[in-house]
């Protein structure tokens, strides 16, 4: 039932009986923009439903599916056409003085009418905010053009080749090439191939590419890929950053390089990128992170065709609503429980470990201001001789310990001897000990919330979560994906959460896991008298 629920479907809370899901307007137009009907998913919801369906929820889903395809979006020469099938609703909405403004030449009779090429995304955004998503058919401009091609091998020499569901996904953004496609989100689990889904597309796509990055690992994570699965040559791929300002075929930069400004009332130094050259393709690499200044650069490159990839497009600032209008709606989804099924990524077990404070920490933590009271429980040292336990329970495994407080992090640094890294560590040396990681020199790596994303470090076993960021579920699934690449020896990974027991901590933990619930991971609940007995960590 889960599957079934996933494509309409988030979930809200998780208990160990009682799942509770939420259906909202996005969720079902990103569900209808995949093919899925009103029909089927009430045919189901009626078969399985213990007590029926409420006539008022059929009537509210019904509504929300019917509202897809109802405006349009075509090319007309020199300006866009807004059409709507039903002219009483398009009538009512022109009252909506900021939607008015963007339209010309309008004809409520017949429910039609025109906007300039420059207020197309701003006109999705808005019909979306106002409950009624665009199908937009108005195409996109080629771009220039540029041959890419797949390799038949790494130059490695290893065997290379896209599995099933790879091509499905491309497909399913692609759509032949017709206005039907060239926009959208594609969501995989971290370790599913995310970058090669990407590099897919530019081979359909053809024409010079510009690709945004979470971070400079990342950015160059991305660059050995291309030269490594592709035939571009080096001097086609270009980096963007602060080190370099190469513009190439196919260009390479950072969100963080996108939004800088010298100040708050200063403009943004980089946008020109956008413009730089003939784009036929932006690809948004964990657009789940995509800054909101970056939403506005894309409201006015509704032309161009555009691919987010992202492991969960949960936003904890609730923007899904921008991704859907000017990215575009969810095009593909696979269920990380069945690619883990499949052997595409290692199968996981999660645990939480909930660990009391000492009595006079627990005094102190009762007197605390709430606010104050998260940041001390997370703190909490009777976490570090947990840590301790584990570390020498998985001694020879690679492990990751991943936190939110530096100061916490320095500590563990200090008593472990392990190396930390965080935002501040230099780009050379970040690679140096992920590098050393991967080649088994280290075994052991701390890591701040840079660990949360971009980092392709194979034989990752264990992770060992020592605190998060309040209750984020796209955080949560970011660090369980460091260790979903399938192992050289086909064994489980072990995911670990450290919460501090019965406190904001061990509340903020339940729903940071929501997410990774509802894609089918269950989290076993051991206190320090039980994690000996536990079978699973010896």
């Amino acid at each position: 039932m889960r599957d079934f629920l996933l494509p309409f479907a988030e979930l809200v809370k998780s208990p160990e009986y009682l799942h509770t899901y939420r259906i909202t307007p996005i969720s079902v137009w990103n569900a209808a923009a995949t093919g899925l009907q009103a029909r089927k998913v009430l045919a189901t919801l009626r078969k399985e439903a213990r007590y029926g369906v409420p006539p008022n929820f059929e009537t509210e889903l019904k509504t929300w599916f019917g509202k897809c395809g109802l405006f349009r979006m075509e090319a007309n020469g020199d300006v866009l056409s807004l059409i709507c099938t039903k002219p009483r609703v398009f009538r009512g909405l022109l009252h909506d003085p900021q939607l008015s403004e963007l339209l010309e030449d309008v004809k409520g009779d017949n429910g039609t009418a025109t906007l300039s090429h420059a207020s197309r995304g701003l006109v999705k955004e808005r019909l979306t905010h106002l409950g009624y998503p665009v199908e937009d058919l108005a195409g996109y401009r080629e771009g220039t053009p540029l041959e890419i091609h797949l390799r038949e091998e790494t130059l490695s020499g290893t065997p290379f080749t896209l599995r099933p569901y790879q091509v499905q996904a491309v497909e399913s953004f692609h759509k032949g090439g017709t206005a039907l496609g060239g926009s959208g989100v594609i969501s995989l689990p971290c370790g599913a191939g995310k970058t090669i889904v990407g590099m897919a597309a530019m081979e359909l796509v053809g024409a010079h590419t510009l690709i945004l990055a979470p971070n400079t690992v990342a950015l160059r994570q991305w660059r050995r890929e291309i030269l490594d699965k592709t035939h571009l040559t080096e001097d086609q791929v270009g980096e963007y950053s602060g080190e370099n300002k190469e513009i190439r075929p196919v260009t390479l930069t950072t969100y963080q390089m996108i939004t800088y400004r010298k100040s708050k009332e200063d403009e943004f130094l980089h946008f020109g990128i956008f413009s730089q050259n003939d784009w036929g393709l932006i690809v948004y690499d964990e657009v789940h992170l995509l800054p909101a200044p970056v939403f506005r650069a894309t409201a006015d490159i509704q032309a161009r065709r555009r691919l987010g990839l992202t492991a969960t497009l949960v936003r904890e600032d609730g923007k899904e609503e921008e991704v859907f209008s000017l990215i575009g709606p969810k095009r593909y989804d696979a269920p990380w429980k069945d690619l883990e099924r499949r052997g595409f990524i290692a199968s996981v077990e999660c645990l939480e470990v909930r660990v009391p404070f000492s009595e006079d920490e627990r005094m102190e933590y009762l007197g605390m201001p709430r606010r104050q009271q998260f940041r001390f429980a997370t703190e909490n040292l009777e976490k570090n001789n947990i840590l301790s336990e584990l570390l020498e329970k998985h001694q020879g495994e690679r492990i990751l310990i991943i936190g939110q407080y530096i100061r916490q992090l320095e500590q563990l640094k200090d008593e472990l001897g392990a190396p930390l890294i965080t935002g501040k560590t230099p780009n050379d040396e970040r690679e140096a000990l992920y590098q050393a990681f991967r080649d088994g020199e280290e075994k052991t790596l701390i890591l701040s919330k840079v660990g949360n994303f971009a980092i392709d470090l194979p034989d990752a076993q264990v992770a060992i979560q020592v605190s998060g960021t309040f209750g984020s579920r796209q955080e949560e699934a970011q660090r369980l994906g460091r260790i979903l690449r399938p192992k050289s020896d086909g064994g489980t990974a072990r995911f670990y959460s450290l919460v501090t027991e019965a406190t904001v901590d061990q509340e903020y933990g339940e729903k940071r896991q929501r997410f990774l619930t509802e894609q089918g991971y269950s989290y076993d609940i051991l206190t320090p008298e039980t994690l000996n007995e536990y079978g699973g960590c010896v």
